[in-house]
């Protein structure tokens, strides 16, 4: 395994009597993507803003890059895209891109900040003039002016159409090719299926499962059956390795921990079993029995 980019060893942080983080352990490594997921009040954003030095643990230890993640060597080396950022509405784009390329003691080139983040025609208008989407892709732009090592994205996609979140997926994962870390928060669980090397589940303040999604999905939902068949729904539901069983409209859903075996049961008891499709349960269901939202 490579050296840890980012650790987060034990950690513990109270805000007053309410304990965001219990002994939380996380680690990223060179080159991967790791969506961090958990529902509201979670502790995620705490762990990104222990992560990027913005606030102290009150037991454990961070590090980042090697170094305490408040110095400046430390600092230099990152760039994060928050939905708490706030930046002047009345500058234009290319000025934004030119103010924070001057933070850092070696930038991108302003021509490649606008290719990275897809600003090419937008880079004269004023921030505050852009659509959501838009504007999205400059705090995007913002985020890599550093040429950083490790990058954090804070719902990267809210607002943008389909092209623009396709491109910017795209951008994430020649981050990753290129070595740079990344971790990724979201409320869009396509998106982490789609991008992440590693999903980090945490409730309630601690991690309850990490892996791949594939890990991920195998381990808690097993694998999705959806068919159309005669046989009762509570005949289906009460053979081996079924897990659940949901009736959606003329059709059945079932996730089986060894979907083949309950095929092959299906196909022998009803003779007129069609529309049958077999895939991954999604990475929705999984998380949602996580942490309790089932």
């Amino acid at each position: 395994m490579s050296t840890p980019v980012a650790t987060l060893e034990s950690v513990i942080k109270r805000y007053g009597k309410t304990q965001a983080l219990r002994g939380l352990d996380l680690t990223l490594r060179r080159g991967e993507v790791v969506a961090l997921l958990g529902p509201n009040g979670a502790g995620k954003t705490t762990a990104v803003r222990l992560l990027l030095g913005l606030i102290s643990p009150d037991e454990g230890r961070v590090r980042v890059l090697g170094r305490d993640p408040r110095s400046a060597g430390a600092r230099t080396r990152i760039g994060a895209m928050l939905q708490v950022a706030r930046v002047p509405e009345t500058l234009l784009v290319r000025e934004h891109i030119a103010l924070f390329r001057s933070y850092y003691p070696r930038p991108l080139s302003t021509a490649e900040v606008v290719r990275s983040a897809g600003l090419e025609g937008i880079e004269s208008r004023k921030f505050g003039d852009l659509s959501g989407g838009q504007r999205q892709r400059v705090l995007f732009g913002l985020a890599l002016c550093g040429d950083p090592d490790l990058v954090f994205l804070d719902e990267p996609t809210v607002g943008m159409d389909l092209q623009s979140r396709r491109r910017l997926w795209d951008e994430v994962r020649a981050l990753a090719a290129a070595g740079k870390s990344v971790l990724l928060t979201t409320h869009y669980l396509e998106e982490a299926d789609a991008l992440a090397s590693r999903v980090v589940v945490i409730d309630k303040g601690r991690v309850v499962r990490e892996g791949t999604p594939s890990e991920i999905k195998h381990a808690v939902s097993g694998r999705r059956i959806r068919c159309v068949t005669r046989l009762d729904p509570a005949r289906v539901r009460a053979l081996p390795s079924v897990i659940s069983l949901q009736v959606d409209r003329d059709a059945i859903v079932v996730y089986a921990e060894r979907p083949e075996d309950v095929v092959r049961r299906l196909l022998l008891e009803d003779d007129s079993l069609q529309a049958l499709e077999v895939s991954a349960a999604p990475l929705e269901d999984a998380f949602l029995a996580l942490t309790g939202g089932a």
